[in-house]
């Protein structure tokens, strides 16, 4: 979620502003649009096929970017989005009186300027996340087991910062050796694609506590754990945001900045000018390549094109039933490419009741559901919000459990990091990212030991008339909401310059 495509971070909400006709809904980093199953049916069949020069599936933030810069090139093009809004992994919940909160991907930072340019362009403006006084620090075990401190550099043992600092550094330098277009062909891509960021780790800190802190930003960047993350992947990824420090931090980094009147209004907006080209409910069960151009078949009836664009993770991607099949390349690169697992949890207060005690509402730990914390409050402060993330291996313990049990859980840790009060909200709210059937899983795809020097070639190269956009196939801020949209602009270029 960051992340959410923070980026994505996690997400829950009733769609608001949403025409099931096909004019808006909700907003993000492109993961609707498919089925996961079944056959085109009755409902599709026998209907007289619509036509637009470009077809695209999925109306997040990478597929409403595509589809507005081919539609400002004169051109006819559909948006075919399965769920009833748009916004993708960007979704806001609204809470009364005009306010809301994104339970979905919602930062926006420094050089991220194709999502801030668009924001802009549509009217939105952002501001500051929360980030005035001290933040909390929590290790189980320690003499001191609960700290307050200010800046980016927790009261870690001093040993371990300094071996912390020396890895971060040592990731940094190698990440630039990672070409973003290609990084397959990194000189020492088949070393570093044939271990995980875990056994680099390993490999090079010796404390538990450098473990730690290598752990809980690792699994705030991808909500996946080391063990699961090609070394090249995560290489590669620090390179499309600069630095490992850009991902994970606040100020100057990628949590800096939030939408006002959330995250989902960027999807929003566009799909307000694109009207009746976006069309809601129309999961797409099947592509056809046929000579001249393509059939894209959804319940909701057939559309005829010259060429698509496919803006969901790769993973749902694949579960589309292709005529004649992908190349075995393609498919089994879609086979590979995983999401991450998290579950987007906020507790909401009268008033952010930290922020009279002096602390941001960001807090750290190394045990709990919840690891990481910020204030998610709307612009005025009321009410007061503390969100939480359930990352990697606690998101995937607590998805099967119950939301009073998840709710309890994460208020144990809300406690034991902001005090008694924090004890009794008016109300909570969470989603699993990885139980929404159009998504299943955030912040994103990444890859596993072996998978880009196997099959990286397959990520971006257009199967015919058909074409790839998403976060995923980014090549700047790979991931979040920058990302997606950098990925929509390439593919319609793509595109525009094959018709």
């Amino acid at each position: 979620m960051a992340r959410e495509a923070d980026r994505g971070s996690g997400r829950v909400g009733n769609g608001a502003g949403i025409s099931r006709r096909g004019l808006l809904g909700g907003a993000a980093a492109g993961a609707a649009g498919i089925a996961l199953g079944g056959v085109a049916g009755a409902e599709s069949r026998g209907r007289r096929a619509r036509n637009a020069e470009v077809v695209v599936v999925g109306a997040g933030l990478a597929g409403l970017a595509a589809a507005r810069r081919i539609a400002a090139k004169g051109h006819s093009v559909a948006v075919l989005e399965a769920r009833d809004r748009v916004g993708g992994r960007t979704l806001n919940h609204h809470l009364g009186g005009g306010k809301v909160v994104e339970i979905g991907g919602e930062w926006v930072g420094p050089t991220q300027d194709r999502v801030l340019k668009l924001a802009k362009q549509l009217g939105l403006k952002t501001f500051k996340t929360y980030n005035k006084g001290e933040n909390v620090y929590f290790r189980s075990g320690a003499p001191i087991e609960r700290q307050t401190y200010t800046g980016a550099i927790p009261p870690a043992n001093p040993a371990s910062l300094v071996e912390l600092a020396v890895a971060l550094q040592q990731l940094d330098s190698m990440a630039q050796e990672v070409p973003l277009d290609r990084p397959w062909k990194a000189p020492s891509a088949a070393e570093w694609d044939g271990q995980t960021v875990e056994t680099w780790k390993l490999a090079n800190t010796t404390l538990q506590e450098t473990h730690d802190l290598i752990d809980l930003g690792l699994e705030a960047v991808w909500a996946a754990e080391p063990k699961e993350v090609s070394l090249l992947h995560a290489l590669f990824y620090i390179h499309s945001a600069g630095s490992f420090e850009n991902l994970i931090n606040t100020d100057n980094g990628a949590q800096e900045q939030r939408i006002v009147g959330g995250s989902q209004r960027i999807s929003i907006e566009m799909a307000k000018r694109l009207g009746s080209r976006v069309v809601l409910e129309a999961p797409v069960l099947e592509i056809q390549r046929r000579r001249g151009g393509v059939e894209v078949r959804t319940p909701k009836g057939t559309w005829a094109a010259k060429r698509v664009i496919v803006s969901v993770p790769p993973t749902l991607a694949g579960r589309i039933r292709y005529h004649p099949p992908l190349p075995a390349q393609r498919d089994q690169l879609t086979q590979r490419l995983p999401m991450g697992s998290v579950i987007k949890c906020m507790a909401i207060y009268d008033r952010p009741f930290w922020r009279d005690e002096g602390l941001t509402g960001q807090a750290t730990s190394n045990i709990g559901a919840v690891r990481v914390t910020f204030d998610n409050s709307p612009p005025g402060g009321r009410p007061g919000i503390l969100l939480g993330f359930m990352e990697g291996h606690q998101a995937r313990l607590f998805a099967p459990r119950s939301v009073a049990r998840r709710r309890a859980a994460v208020l144990d840790d809300f406690v034991r990091y902001f005090g008694p009060k924090a004890r009794r909200p008016r109300a909570y709210i969470d989603k699993s990212w990885a139980d929404d059937p159009w998504t299943r899983g955030c912040y994103e795809g990444f890859a596993p030991p072996g998978v880009l020097t196997e099959f990286g070639e397959a990520l971006r190269a257009p199967v015919g008339r058909i074409h790839w956009a998403g976060t995923e196939v980014a090549r700047y801020w790979n991931g979040y909401m920058d990302g997606a949209v950098d990925s929509g602009y390439r593919a319609a270029d793509e595109v525009l310059k094959a018709l």
